[in-house]
């Protein structure tokens, strides 16, 4: 049974892929509900009063409607086309090998102030392009050229700032489901993964640390991005070595996670949760994944154009975190809204009323208030500047925070301030 509903993911659900490079998504939740498909190079356009303002949003390859990245550019542009009286356009390339051809047409027409590259995949067509347009504004969402160029915004993620609310909540799932052990199916073993892990586990033992509790984690790299039928047998590994909920940040790998909890809990093997990561994915299925954390390409996007319009632009990297709500946790505004794209996209027959409802109890039954207090409290000492996570340069860095968290000692994964 399993087998025929990841084959339902692999092509319904491409829809909630999230691209294989999570390089480094709350206080406002943009409200936009335009809905709208592209296809091919057709546009879209938002027209704003004010002064003239041109911004082209170029998705990657998947277009409108996946649930994820492209489906939140697209919140972030149509705010600022409300908000800051910009003209919008959205393109969509037909293939991957579209991409530099079309960026360079567009660059040269010399008709966007901004263009708004969303994901992983614009990576090396802008670094092919942008040096030959040094007029021309770019804005590179959740990955980075690795070239500094005062024409260039990369606009990244704190990772570790969002898993490590999600590690607090998870661990106060699994022992309201009886048990001590939480686990995360992971894609490749990459530095910004190494983020992800950093902040689960931190979450996990400063839960540990409030309560008093022993907390376990597991963390098991896949290797791989795309192979639902790995996340599967990686999920089922660790739901039998006792894991209670676990953590997908693996894109469509963690679709077979997904599949693996359902299974787990309908075949009557025991009850576990699981819980998404980028884009709310509890539409899947709101009675076993009840929270997602969120990678908030919509505000990457939204402040993107503001620099622009507003005249603070400066090439380089801006990295967003909890206090800029570049990341945290999809409140149910959030899962109301990517429910709405899944059933107008008959991914599910549930209607958005329904999942909301659905989570809202869920989570109510599921995650204790004391898990909420002392997440808030971890949430308002990061945001406030009290803590900042340290990011590792090298593997060897990144294995010794590990250790050292494992063992208690929490600091080991701050550059400033400190935890007791």
């Amino acid at each position: 049974m399993h087998k025929s509903r990841r084959a339902l993911s692999q092509t319904a659900i491409a829809a909630i892929i999230i691209l294989i490079i999570i390089i480094g998504f709350g206080a406002y939740y943009y409200a936009s509900k335009g809905q709208g498909k592209t296809s091919g190079t057709s546009t879209t356009t938002s027209q704003a009063k004010g002064k003239e303002f041109n911004v082209a949003i170029l998705f990657d390859v998947g277009g409108r409607g996946d649930l994820s990245f492209n489906d939140m550019a697209y919140m972030g542009a149509e705010k600022a086309a409300k908000d800051l009286g910009v003209n919008v356009n959205f393109l969509t390339p037909k293939s991957t090998t579209d991409m530099e051809p079309l960026l360079r047409q567009l660059s040269k027409s010399g008709k966007y102030d901004l263009l708004v590259l969303v994901g992983f995949l614009w990576t090396d067509a802008l670094n092919k392009t942008a040096g030959d347009f040094p007029n021309q504004k770019y804005a590179l969402i959740d990955s980075t050229t690795g070239v500094v160029r005062s024409n260039e915004v990369d606009i990244l993620f704190k990772e570790q700032e969002a898993a490590s609310l999600v590690g607090v909540l998870a661990s106060g799932m699994a022992e309201q489901l009886g048990g001590n052990t939480i686990g995360a199916v992971a894609g490749m073993d990459i530095p910004p993964l190494w983020k992800f892990h950093i902040g689960y586990l931190f979450g996990a033992k400063y839960y540990e640390m409030k309560t008093g509790k022993k907390i376990n984690l597991i963390w098991q790299y896949t290797g791989t991005f795309g192979d639902t039928e790995k996340g599967y047998q990686t999920a089922m590994q660790m739901l039998q070595q006792g894991a209670k909920v676990l953590y997908g940040v693996a894109g469509l790998t963690h679709l077979g996670m997904f599949d693996a909890v359902i299974d787990w809990n309908e075949k009557g093997y025991g009850k576990a949760l699981a819980i998404g990561e980028d884009a709310s994915q509890e539409w899947y299925n709101p009675h076993y994944i009840i929270l997602s954390g969120a990678k908030r390409v919509d505000t990457a996007v939204y402040t993107a154009i503001k620099m622009a319009v507003e005249g603070s632009w400066k090439g380089g990297i801006k990295i967003l975190g909890l206090k800029d709500n570049g990341v945290g946790i999809w409140d149910l505004d959030g899962v109301k809204y990517f429910a709405q794209i899944a059933y107008e996209n008959h991914k599910t027959n549930l209607t958005p009323t329904e999942i909301v409802n659905i989570v809202k109890e869920m989570r109510q039954k599921y995650i204790p208030q004391q898990a909420w207090d002392i997440m808030k409290q971890l949430e308002d000492q990061i945001k406030t500047g009290k803590i900042v996570f340290k990011t590792p340069t090298s593997e060897e860095e990144y294995k010794s925070i590990i250790q050292e968290i494992e063992k208690g000692n929490l600091n080991a994964a701050l550059e400033k301030g400190t935890v007791s």
